[in-house]
């Protein structure tokens, strides 16, 4: 392959840059992802999780969703240098790259593997997966920083209730992909949420068993929310310390109260039997 001399892929990238800056809302921001399975994607269902964090971030950061619905960690692998690239320019590659990235999968590896079209992925792929995944994302740049959230806990009579089966779930065995995610992420040192333990025996956190209320994705806003403000990163992913774009104009006077509403009880529906969704 034929490769460019180092001075013409200096144009390049710059020619690049100019046309980015003119395609892109400005200013920028810090950017956070979400990325992971159904437990990302429908994070702003029901004043979910990721709707929480937007609010709490508003004129600070901008949050990026990358949630798919019934993905495990094999199949992210398919995609994660896409959704994160390092292939870009010199001088806009740690500009673009995430200030900070939640990460999760687990749900749908700990299926059983005898379930119809199961989405399993043995315990150690899992972990090896998860490991490759961490690894990229925390070499983006050194300011990249990464949240990981283990498998959940799930309401087996609440599934077979809404789905007439089990969906090929069960706490027994998404104990273990817990343990092992755990694990994992004090092995990195990376904060890790047991999002096993947050969830189980809770009444009303699923509306189907396995997918989250408005009161689940408090517990889940709630722990990371503690990482984020206890965190000793820098510079500071806590809202309440980071500027607010644009304070100087006009009046911001009842943003940091609706905040504040926002963080101490999730506003809306709270009850699971009024959130159940129709299976598909």
């Amino acid at each position: 392959m034929k490769l460019f001399p180092t001075s013409k892929r200096k144009n390049f990238c710059l020619l690049r840059k100019k046309m980015e800056e003119k395609r892109m809302v400005g200013p920028s921001r810090p950017l956070i992802v979400l990325f992971g399975s159904s437990i990302v994607q429908l994070s702003y269902f029901f004043n979910g999780w990721g709707a929480t964090l937007t609010t709490c971030y508003a004129r600070k950061a901008d949050i990026f969703l990358r949630g798919y619905i019934g993905w495990n960690s094999r199949m992210a692998l398919e995609v994660y240098k896409k959704i994160f690239p390092k292939e870009h320019c010199w001088d806009r590659h740690k500009e673009i790259q995430p200030s900070l990235v939640i990460l999760y999968f687990g749900g749908n590896d700990s299926q059983d593997p005898d379930f119809p079209n199961s989405s399993h992925v043995p315990l150690h792929e899992y972990v090896e997966n998860m490991r490759k995944l961490a690894h990229h994302i925390k070499g983006l740049s050194d300011k990249t920083r990464l949240i990981m959230l283990s498998a959940p806990a799930v309401n087996e009579e609440q599934i077979l209730k809404t789905y007439g089966d089990n969906r090929g779930r069960s706490n027994e065995v998404g104990r273990k992909y817990a343990e092992a995610g755990v694990k994992l992420g004090q092995e990195l040192g990376v904060p890790v949420i047991n999002f096993f333990e947050a969830l189980y025996g809770k009444p009303g956190v699923f509306w189907d068993g396995m997918h989250l209320t408005a009161e689940g994705s408090k517990i889940l806003f709630d722990k990371i929310k503690d990482v984020i403000k206890k965190a000793d990163w820098e510079p500071t992913l806590d809202w309440d310390k980071m500027p607010t774009e644009y304070a100087d104009i006009g009046t911001d006077m009842h943003l940091e109260m609706m905040i504040k509403e926002t963080e101490d009880e999730t506003i809306g529906i709270t009850d699971s039997d009024s959130q159940e969704l129709k299976p598909q």
